[in-house]
């Protein structure tokens, strides 16, 4: 049965029935509905009971060294800024796929999962689903393909706007004439516009990728792109990568946060909620700064900012012992390093300490799997009867988890529309995954844990 957020408060009022779910709303129960939610609670927990880990990867598409060639055009721009006088002509104009094919299959063996940007017109020298001057079709061929085959399964894809650098006219797919910061996508737009044409800009950019066979569920904002119009933007992204791609939870990267400001997804833009198919976007931040090299690789790494050698100490580590969120951000010219890769080797020693001090706490996650994790955590119903649980969701999601407490539970059958499933016990935590549970002292009242695929609309999970 669908119970609205409204309806669900006075339906647990009256029946007793104990509520979970997450966030603000969480909180607000728990102020609230103290009596009812103990000593028998239901709580939803991160996905395997884990910390996600992510790793956002910006300015990085086939072949162009983005470091090189937006280098100039910001100096035209902004020509007193001592930040964009540097020595761009002595830089390399490639970065290689050779460089690619390491980095993708180290990570695919170390587990790691993120986002990688994929610029369409990028710094205005070719477009990707045209032709790159400096480089062969052959060889673009060659880079796109490599990315729809190493790089996806493991990574989101997002254009970063259309050329991260300068505006595109829509009409004539030409660049604006000036150089000024009204005319460059990092401080676009300058003043107010209507949600339909900043979607229609995201769409523009989209829809070179697609024209890629690169699939998208989601955009990163250049710089500061959009800072005008921020209650816009969620609308528009939406709006766009509804449109191009059809994708049924859209995401954007645009914000880092820092101190004790949440890394957890905020749902924005958030329509119809009540309903059978409600609408929203996922603005999904990073929680570190970028330490890699910089966003044009000329900068020395300190990978020791996200982890120190045994992951001690960083802030990765601290994010990761809180409990939250740890998404990790970079530029792809600053892992290259100009050709030094210094950036990368760095980066190798922090994923390498994280995954040997964390590996039973954390798992690496796409940007829009947390996302859509976190749609679930808020979005999805949970009422609890006795050895019942009922849950209504307008999204499906992976590894849904949840922690009964104050419960042990000898057999826990998962009954769907399609079947009824007996999850199987495991011994601890670390070996929670899909389709099983554990008893667990999470707290003095011990319990049961449980991990399961949560299925769009109405489900069950009985306590036996």
């Amino acid at each position: 049965m669908l119970v609205s957020r409204r309806n669900f408060l006075e339906t647990v009022a009256k029946t007793g029935a104990v509520c979970a779910t997450s966030g603000s709303w969480l909180q607000a129960c728990g102020q609230e509905q103290k009596t009812l939610l103990a000593p028998t609670d239901v709580s939803v927990l991160m996905p395997r009971a884990r910390v996600p880990l992510s790793f956002i990867i910006d300015d990085s598409t086939c072949l162009v060294n983005m470091g090189k060639f937006c280098m100039p055009q910001f100096q035209a721009t902004y020509p007193d800024r001592e930040e964009y006088r540097k020595p761009w002509r002595d830089w390399p104009d490639e970065i290689p796929d050779a460089f690619v094919r390491e980095f993708g299959s180290w990570c695919a063996e170390q587990g790691v999962k993120g986002k990688y940007s994929v610029v369409p017109y990028p710094a205005c020298v070719g477009w990707l689903d045209r032709d790159l001057p400096g480089w062969s079709r052959q060889e673009l061929s060659a880079s796109l393909k490599l990315v729809r085959e190493l790089m996806v399964p493991n990574w989101d894809i997002h254009p970063e706007m259309i050329t991260h650098t300068r505006i595109i006219d829509l009409k004539t797919g030409r660049p604006l004439q000036d150089f000024s910061p009204a005319s460059m996508e990092n401080s676009y737009p300058q003043e107010d516009v209507s949600v339909d044409y900043l979607a229609s800009y995201l769409a523009y950019a989209l829809k070179i990728l697609k024209n890629c066979d690169l699939p998208c569920e989601g955009v990163t904002t250049p710089g500061g792109f959009g800072n005008r119009v921020k209650d816009k933007l969620p609308l528009a992204v939406f709006e766009a990568v509804r449109d191009v791609f059809g994708s049924e939870i859209p995401h954007y990267f645009k914000y880092v946060v820092d101190g004790d400001e949440s890394t957890e997804p905020k749902l924005e833009a958030v329509r119809d909620r009540d309903s059978e198919a409600p609408r929203v976007t996922v603005n999904i931040p990073a929680g570190t700064g970028d330490w890699f090299g910089g966003w044009d690789g000329s900068l020395v790494s300190d990978g020791t900012k996200y982890a120190n050698r045994d992951a001690t100490s960083g802030r990765m580590v601290e994010l990761v012992e809180q409990g939250r969120p740890a998404i990790m951000l970079c530029h792809w010219a600053g892992l290259y390093g100009n050709g030094s890769s210094a950036g990368y080797h760095d980066f190798q020693r922090v994923v390498i300490a994280l995954n040997q001090r964390f590996q039973d706490q954390t798992q690496w996650m796409k940007i829009s799997a947390i996302g859509r994790y976190q749609v679930a955590k808020e979005m999805t119903t949970v009422i609890r009867r006795g050895d019942t649980i009922d849950l209504h969701a307008p999204f499906a999601c992976q590894e849904f988890t949840l922690h009964v407490a104050g419960y042990a539970a000898s057999k826990i059958v998962q009954v769907t529309s399609a079947r009824s499933l007996e999850l199987h016990s495991v011994s601890t935590l670390p070996s929670l995954v899909e389709g099983s549970y554990t008893h667990s002292t999470r707290d003095a009242r011990g319990g049961c844990t449980i991990c399961m695929h949560l299925p769009q609309g109405s489900s069950q999970i009985r306590l036996q």
